[in-house]
């Protein structure tokens, strides 16, 4: 085989390298999801791909996140789904959700018990909790998220392929 012919492949194996590697600091981000929280929409071990441009883009109610918490060697990722917007009242009383006063159907939620609670968000928080309310330690612990800890939204899963696919 010719030098030239090493010269094009290491030429692209650099382009292709550089590819990814903005792809996955601007475009996407690889997730696996650890616990039960997200249960029944996601399984503890699904893995995907979260997209930080969507985020950039804007953040919307019910849309999967996934937030940073901690810092340096200690931070964690967690996946939870957006509840509450910057500004917003958000209630619960007697398992219903009310975003400023109005009843908002969470129709993705199985039998789970959130408890009844109020909080006013600030102008750059999010409030997050998990679809299996029993178990799930979100916004409910943490108290509201800032804006900058959420990294990325709307997951597609990968593997396993039984829950393959954009997750909502």
């Amino acid at each position: 085989m010719s030098k030239d012919f090493f010269k094009e492949l290491l030429k692209t194996f650099c382009l292709a390298l550089i590819m990814v590697i903005i792809l996955i600091t601007f475009v996407f981000m690889p997730c696996v999801v650890e616990g039960t929280s997200m249960n029944d929409t996601l399984y503890e071990d699904d893995f995907g791909y979260s997209f930080i441009i969507s985020r950039k883009i804007g953040i919307n109610r019910f849309d999967i996140a996934v937030i940073k918490i901690g810092e340096g060697d200690s931070s964690k990722l967690l996946v939870k789904r957006v509840i509450g917007l910057p500004g917003e009242n958000v209630e619960y009383a007697d398992n219903k959700l009310y975003i400023n006063g109005e009843y908002i159907e969470e129709d993705f939620l199985g039998d789970v018990s959130t408890g009844d609670h109020k909080i006013k968000l600030g102008s750059d928080e999010y409030y997050c909790l998990g679809d299996n309310r029993n178990v799930s330690r979100d916004s409910r612990f943490y108290g509201p998220f800032k804006t900058e800890k959420i990294v990325s939204t709307h997951l597609f899963v990968f593997y396993p392929l039984k829950d393959f696919g954009f997750k909502k």
